[in-house]
């Protein structure tokens, strides 16, 4: 199973997005903030970092670098609301695929579908 660690500082959304990955069969752990995601990238294995870019302590980006440091194998997608810091994310980690807020539930799993070449429909 594909496991997928979720940073989104916004508890409802971290919720929202979640769940509905969770539905579409992906193993989700969640967490509020970049520094606790490193942590948890040093001592386990993750497929997916699914990471807002706006968040206290570390932004998405630097933990995106990070995360290639730590868990090379690991793949990054960011979301974000905000659309210079889309273009900084393109520019500072042109490998990461950027969804930008809103979108629907959907999207985000034919994004992460994407990431791995899965061409299964999704199931929300």
């Amino acid at each position: 199973m594909i496991r997928i660690l979720l940073a989104e500082d916004d508890q409802a959304m971290r919720t929202y997005l979640a769940r509905a990955l969770q539905n579409a069969g992906y193993d989700v752990v969640s967490v509020d903030r970049g520094t606790e995601a490193l942590v948890l990238l040093e001592s386990e294995v993750f497929d997916l970092l699914l990471s807002d870019i706006v968040m206290p302590e570390m932004d998405g980006i630097e933990l995106a670098q990070r995360c290639n440091e730590v868990s090379p194998q690991t793949k990054v997608m960011f979301i974000t609301g905000f659309a210079a810091v889309t273009l900084r994310a393109s520019r500072e980690a042109p490998q990461a695929r950027v969804l930008s807020k809103p979108f629907h539930l959907r999207d985000l799993v034919l994004e992460v579908q994407r990431v791995f070449g899965l061409a299964e429909h999704a199931r929300i």
